[in-house]
């Protein structure tokens, strides 16, 4: 599986802010909204744990056919039978992406977390799939944020996907669009929804240019 031009809209499942909802529950209903891609980002769980999980989500996603990604460890993304990876900074330093490609398979999806315009031309350069570049906005799950400014030069300078992330919500998503972004990754602008198809289902109408 690989990412299309239709693939724009990418789920990372943390149950933390979820509203106690567990992270299958939140990836099936996120599917039936629209979801194309979800990733597993659990950091807090006992490895065993994540791996009977992982080959759940992993199960759901294939019947679906939406991209399951596991974050940070391609051990659990190969024994689950993840369709990809995602690797943080930190993550490359122990697994380069060549390294974790030969663990995960050559047929996988790798991606990359990006936080400035340097690391994007990094990655933009190397041997990952996809790009996540951000947070744009100002978010929970990090200390900081990088704003909207570089967005459309990143689009410009793209060779590969790349997905927006960090922050983002109903009331800023156009303002990345209007700045080129097609594609964008989310956690609680959709985990902590109260009605998580529909919120998934109004982003990917947005993302589609199909909204009311």
């Amino acid at each position: 599986m690989k990412i299309s031009e239709e693939t724009r809209l990418y789920l990372v499942i943390t149950e933390e802010y979820a509203k106690a909802k567990g992270a299958f529950e939140v990836a099936e209903t996120a599917i039936a909204g629209g979801a194309d891609i979800i990733q597993m980002r659990e950091k807090n769980k006992p490895r065993e744990e994540l791996m009977g999980l992982g080959s759940r989500l992993a199960r759901l996603c294939g019947d679906k056919g939406v991209i399951f990604i596991v974050n940070n460890d391609p051990f659990i993304a190969k024994a689950s039978g993840a369709d990809g990876l995602h690797l943080g900074q930190e993550d490359m330093q122990k697994f380069p992406v060549k390294e974790a490609r030969k663990i995960v398979g050559s047929d996988k999806i790798i991606g990359v977390s990006t936080h400035s315009i340097e690391q994007f031309i990094r990655a933009n350069d190397g041997d990952a799939d996809y790009i996540a570049f951000g947070p744009i906005f100002e978010t929970k799950t990090k200390a900081y944020h990088i704003g909207a400014e570089n967005v459309g030069e990143v689009v410009r300078m793209a060779k590969k996907p790349v997905f927006f992330i960090g922050g983002i919500n109903l009331s800023n998503i156009r303002d990345l669009l209007n700045r080129g972004a097609g594609r964008i990754a989310l956690i609680r602008g959709i985990t902590e929804a109260e009605d998580i198809t529909l919120r998934t289902k109004e982003f990917k109408d947005i993302l589609r240019g199909q909204e009311a």
